[in-house]
């Protein structure tokens, strides 16, 4: 069982030097854990499969997006994967169900450091509070958006509004999101 010190410097060789020994190495520790995390998301096993693959085929082609200082590299990898599986049921329109208190233990080893739970319930905290201070109409954009995973088109239908009003709306939404979570705001 590789360490994450290891694990780092085979993603950061894959990025640097496009190392297929390093991203075998990764794919072999990374690939069975992605697709049993998907199963564990009510993915079935075949299309499980699928998604870790394309999962690591962007580790691939992403790597050197890859910043060990800003996240673990199972942090990074897992994002991708659940970025994957989002992806994957919007082209679908399939409704996406996410769990956002998945405790299972099936995978101790890729659960973030104490510090960096830390760091992710403060950040919690904070996008928590700034959407609180959101107008109603934003706020609601982003939690049918991003919390609840509805396609842009669902909303716009579910709404009453046209795509564009919906899609710019998300944008403002984001951009002021990200105004008070800088500070910028008062």
């Amino acid at each position: 069982m590789p360490t994450s010190e290891e694990l780092n410097s085979l993603a950061l060789a894959v990025a640097r030097d496009a190392d297929r020994q390093a991203f075998a190495a990764l794919f072999k520790h990374f690939a069975p854990r992605i697709k049993s995390y998907l199963i564990r998301c009510g993915t079935s096993d075949a299309l499980a499969e699928e998604l870790a693959q394309e999962t690591m085929v962007n580790v691939w082609r992403k790597a050197t997006s890859f910043d060990p200082d800003r996240a673990g590299l199972s942090t990074w990898i897992f994002t991708i994967a659940r970025n994957v599986r989002v992806d994957y049921f919007r082209r679908h329109d399939h409704p996406v169900v996410v769990d956002l208190h998945d405790d299972s233990e099936a995978h101790p080893d890729t659960s973030p450091a104490l510090d960096e739970q830390v760091l992710a319930h403060e950040r919690e905290s904070r996008v928590r509070m700034a959407l609180a201070r959101l107008p109603e109409e934003q706020a609601l954009i982003l939690r049918l958006s991003f919390f609840e995973e509805r396609p842009h088109a669902r909303i716009a239908s579910e709404l009453g509004i046209p795509l564009g009003t919906v899609k710019s709306r998300v944008r403002l939404a984001v951009h002021h999101l990200r105004r008070l979570l800088d500070g910028l705001e008062p």
